[in-house]
């Protein structure tokens, strides 16, 4: 796709504050930290539309941003941060919950995890609740810069088999620095 025109539309926290509509949807999903926003950035080719910050846990909010009138990318708040209450938690946890199950405009879920590490179990259970209620999901290996390229099918086989992944799934590895997977990525999400 080529980006003519994108912005940031909302923040919500509950489906009333969703923006109205009928565009499709890509939902961004990943653990505080694995480059969602960076991610984002570079599939949008901006370097500052979607918010960075090197603490883990900044995204609160389901956040909306439209591209070129045609189709929505969703962030949604990162799982797993270890340094919020329990509380704060259950609440990101019932926000996306929310979310995924009823947003009828959701196309895709795009799953981001670290290329250089194994799937935590927090990212089993999203994968796995991403595929019990959408069919379509995208596994994103972020920080593909960060290994070397005779490490890459040794991670990627990691992922796959951690996942449990079926051969209907795609995995994308992606590097926002040098955005190798952004033409990939966007074939895939539409």
């Amino acid at each position: 796709m080529i980006v003519k025109d994108c912005r940031f539309i909302i923040s919500a926290v509950t489906s009333s504050q969703y923006p109205a509509g009928d565009l499709p949807e890509i939902a961004f999903s990943g653990r505080s930290n694995v480059g969602k926003s960076s991610l984002i950035n570079s599939l949008l080719n901006r370097k500052k539309l979607v918010k960075v910050s090197s603490t883990p846990g900044k995204t609160r909010t389901i956040n909306f941003f439209i591209v070129n009138n045609e189709i929505m990318l969703v962030d949604l708040p990162g799982y797993g941060y270890a340094a919020v209450s329990k509380q704060e938690k259950a609440k990101w946890a019932a926000m996306i919950e929310d979310y995924l199950i009823k947003r009828n405009n959701l196309k895709t879920v795009v799953l981001l995890v670290d290329i250089r590490h194994k799937p935590t179990s927090d990212d089993k259970i999203m994968y796995d609740y991403i595929k019990h209620y959408k069919q379509k999901v995208v596994v994103v290996a972020t920080k593909l810069d960060k290994i070397t390229r005779s490490a890459l099918n040794k991670n990627i086989s990691l992922i796959k088999k951690t996942l449990r992944m079926d051969n209907s799934d795609v995995l994308i590895p992606y590097s926002s620095k040098n955005h190798d997977g952004r033409g990939t990525l966007w074939d895939r999400s539409e």
